[in-house]
C-alpha cells in the first residue's frame, strides 16, 4: 500500500498570497483547488477559453494612479468606473482582479462577469451560485481593506445575459473568512482531498482528465479490497497517517447502492485531441512562425502553413530546423517537438515545463527505491504484456493450442515470481514463444522472412524488424511525454534500470501496449500491402523505411493511436492514444497514494 501520508511540507514555510479565484475553486471542489492552487496542475477546457474570452470586454485595466486612489478612499463619485482592479492584502492572505466597481450613490458596487449560467431557486428565480458569491464577498473584503465602503455586488451570466445581486453582508463576508481558513489549511496539510462522488460538477470541469473521479474511487476500492502485502508497509510513513490513509480510503470507498461492479463513466475529455501531429522529415526543412501560424519550409520555399493552436505534437526526421521564435511558440502553446535520427531512433524531445505536480514525484522516488514495490508493478505490466501478446496470437495467426497454453502459464507465474530475476525469466520465455510464432501472423510470410531468433535491433536486419524497432522507439517518444505531462519523472522506473540516460519509466509502461501497438502497426502495414521491399533501404548499416516508407508507417501509426478500444475496467471506449494517458494516471495515483495497485491494459 503506497504512503498516503506524503507531504510537500508546505506548511514550513509561509504560504504565497493566494488568487481569488482559487477561492472560487476551493468551494467548487477542494480537490480542484488542491490540484490548481498546491500542485500548479491546470488543463484548459473549452469553458476556461470562454471563459478568458468573456473577460477580454473588461480586462483593460484602469490606470491607478493618485486620483485614483483618492476615489477608492472616498468610494469613488458616483457614476465613476474602475476595471481590472487589482488589489491585494497580506493580512486577509489574498489577491484578486475585480472585473469592475462601480461607484453608487451608498458606497461602491462591484460586478463580477461570468461565463455561464445563474442557478434557479425552486420558484424560478436566478440567484448567485455559492463559489461565484464567496469569490465576490472575498473582493469585498479587499475593498474594505483598503477603505472602501461596498454597498453591494452583481454577478453579471454571460448565458443568461442578466445580472443577478449579491447582499454583501456579515453572513456572506463571515462564510467568506471560514472558506478562506479552510482553504489555506488545506493548502497546508499537503494532502490531497479524495474526488467527489457521483456528482454532477465533474462533468464541468476542466480538471476531469487529470482528476479521473469516478476511476479513482473504483481503484480505490480495489485498493481495500486487496490482500495486505508485508513488502508494502512503508518506515517512512508516521502512525497516525495509517488513520488518516484509512479515513481517506473510507472516503474513497463508494457508496453502497454503487454495487459491486465498476461505474458507468464518461471517457475523460482529451486536450488538443482534434489538433494535429505535424511531421517534418524532409532534409534541410525549417519550421519558423509568422504571427498566429507556423510555416515549414524547404530551401526558402513555403511548403505548409498551419495555425499553432491546431498541432498537438512536431515530429523532427533528421535534419530539421525549428527557428528560435518557432520554439518559442510552441513552447508557449505546449507543443511537444520530437527529435528522430534519419533511421528512426528516437533522440530526445523539447517540451515546457513538466506538471509541477511534486507529491507524485517524491512518492516515485520513494516507492520505486523499495524492492517489493518495484517487484509488485513489473508483476503486472509483464503478465498483461504476456497476456496481450497472447491475444495478438489468437486473433491475426494460426498457431498450436500447446503455444496458448504456454504462454497463459507463463503469464499467470508472474504473479507468484519471487524477484525480478525470475519474473525476466518468465518474460524471456513468453518472448521467446511469441516471435517464434510471429511470422503466422503475417500474410506472404516468406516474402517477408522474419526470423524470430534475430529479433534484431541497433540495427535491424530485416523489414519487419526495422518496423518493430521504429514502432517502439514511436511508442517510448509517447509515453515519455505523457510521463512528462501528468507530472511524472520518465527517467526512474520500476522494472527498466534508469541507466545511459534512457527514458526507464517510459519503457516500463509500454511493455503492455508494445503487442496492441507497436507490433499492431508492423502487422498492418504487412498484410494491408501498405508496404512492399521498395519501402526500404538495405545497408551494412541495417534495414531502415526510405521516406515513402516512413510516409506510410506515420499513416498507419496514427490511425492505430486513434482506434478506440473498450477499457478493460469501465464501461467506455477511448482512442489508444488517450488510453496510454489514462494508465499513466493511474500510476500516478499509485506514487501519490491513492491506490495500493496498478492495473494493466488487457484487451480480449
Amino acid at each position: 500500500m503506497s504512503d498516503a501520508g506524503l507531504q510537500t511540507q508546505g506548511g514550513l514555510e509561509a504560504q504565497p498570497v493566494m488568487p481569488v479565484r482559487r477561492l472560487n475553486n476551493f468551494v467548487y471542489c477542494p480537490r480542484l483547488f488542491y490540484f490548481q492552487w498546491v500542485e500548479n496542475i491546470f488543463q484548459e477546457s473549452a469553458d476556461t477559453v470562454a471563459g478568458s474570452h468573456l473577460h477580454r470586454n473588461v480586462d483593460a485595466p484602469s490606470r491607478l494612479d493618485d486620483e485614483k486612489v483618492r476615489a477608492l478612499s472616498e468610494n469613488l463619485p458616483e457614476g465613476a468606473k474602475l476595471r481590472s482592479l487589482r488589489l491585494e492584502s497580506e493580512a486577509l492572505g489574498i489577491v484578486g482582479v475585480v472585473d469592475l466597481v462601480e461607484g453608487g450613490p451608498d458606497g461602491a458596487q462591484i460586478v463580477d462577469y461570468k461565463k455561464g449560467s445563474a442557478r434557479r431557486t425552486s420558484e424560478g428565480e436566478r440567484e448567485a451560485r455559492e463559489p461565484e458569491s464567496i469569490q465576490v464577498g472575498a473582493y469585498a473584503l479587499l475593498l474594505q481593506e483598503h477603505g472602501v465602503k461596498v454597498s453591494g455586488a452583481v454577478i453579471y451570466y454571460a448565458a443568461d445575459k442578466r445580472r443577478v445581486a449579491v447582499e454583501i453582508n456579515e453572513a456572506l463576508l463571515a462564510k467568506t473568512r471560514q472558506a478562506l481558513a479552510d482553504a489555506r489549511a488545506l493548502a497546508a496539510s499537503g494532502r490531497c482531498p479524495p474526488p467527489l462522488k457521483n456528482d454532477a460538477r465533474c462533468l464541468g470541469c476542466s480538471a476531469y482528465p487529470i482528476c479521473l473521479p469516478n476511476e479513482s474511487l473504483w481503484w480505490a476500492r480495489a485498493r481495500k479490497e486487496a490482500a495486505p502485502d508485508p513488502q508494502l508497509s512503508f518506515p517512512f510513513g508516521a502512525a497516525s497517517a495509517d488513520d488518516l490513509r484509512e479515513k481517506i480510503l473510507e472516503a474513497l470507498d463508494f457508496a453502497a447502492e454503487s454495487g459491486k461492479g465498476p461505474p458507468t463513466l464518461e471517457p475523460p475529455r482529451p486536450e488538443h485531441d482534434d489538433s494535429e501531429v505535424l511531421v517534418v522529415q524532409t532534409p534541410g526543412a525549417q519550421i519558423g512562425q509568422r504571427g498566429e501560424q507556423l510555416v515549414v519550409s524547404v530551401r526558402g520555399e513555403e511548403v505548409r502553413k498551419i495555425p499553432g493552436q491546431q498541432v498537438r505534437a512536431i515530429y523532427c526526421y533528421g535534419a530539421i530546423q525549428l527557428t528560435a521564435q518557432a520554439v518559442e511558440t510552441c513552447l508557449d502553446l505546449g507543443i511537444d517537438v520530437a527529435y528522430f535520427s534519419p533511421a528512426g531512433r528516437f533522440i530526445g524531445m523539447l517540451r515546457g515545463l513538466p506538471a509541477s505536480g511534486v507529491d507524485a514525484r517524491r512518492g516515485q522516488y520513494r516507492l520505486f527505491e523499495l524492492p517489493g514495490v518495484r517487484l509488485q508493478l513489473a508483476r503486472e505490466v509483464i503478465r498483461v504484456k504476456i497476456h496481450n501478446q497472447r491475444v495478438m496470437l489468437m486473433r491475426n495467426g494460426d498457431v498450436p493450442d500447446r503455444v496458448l497454453s504456454l504462454l497463459a502459464g507463463f503469464r499467470d507465474a508472474t504473479e507468484s515470481a519471487r524477484d525480478l530475476t525470475e519474473l525476466l525469466g518468465l518474460e524471456g520465455n513468453a518472448a521467446a514463444l511469441y516471435f517464434e510464432q510471429f511470422d503466422s501472423m503475417l500474410k506472404q510470410r516468406e516474402d517477408w522472412k522474419f526470423d524470430w531468433r534475430g529479433r534484431n535491433r541497433r540495427p535491424p536486419r530485416d523489414p519487419v524488424n526495422a518496423l518493430l524497432s521504429l514502432g517502439y522507439s514511436m511508442l517510448a517518444k509517447e509515453l515519455t511525454g505523457v510521463c512528462h505531462a501528468v507530472g511524472l519523472d520518465p527517467f526512474l522506473g520500476f522494472l527498466h534500470q534508469p541507466r545511459y540516460g534512457r527514458p526507464a519509466l517510459a519503457l516500463d509502461l509500454m511493455e503492455e501496449f508494445r503487442p496492441l501497438v507497436a507490433d499492431s502497426v508492423a502487422i498492418s502495414l504487412i498484410n494491408r500491402g501498405e508496404l512492399g521491399p521498395e519501402d526500404f533501404l538495405r545497408s551494412a548499416n541495417g534495414t531502415f523505411l526510405n521516406d515513402a516508407g516512413r510516409k506510410r508507417f506515420w499513416e498507419a501509426w496514427f490511425r492505430r493511436l486513434d482506434t478506440e478500444v473498450s477499457h478493460p475496467e469501465f464501461d467506455y471506449k477511448m482512442a489508444y492514444r488517450r488510453m496510454l494517458e489514462v494508465q499513466a494516471r493511474q500510476l500516478w495515483r499509485f506514487v501519490r497514494g491513492e491506490a495500493a495497485a496498478y492495473h494493466g491494459f488487457t484487451t480480449r
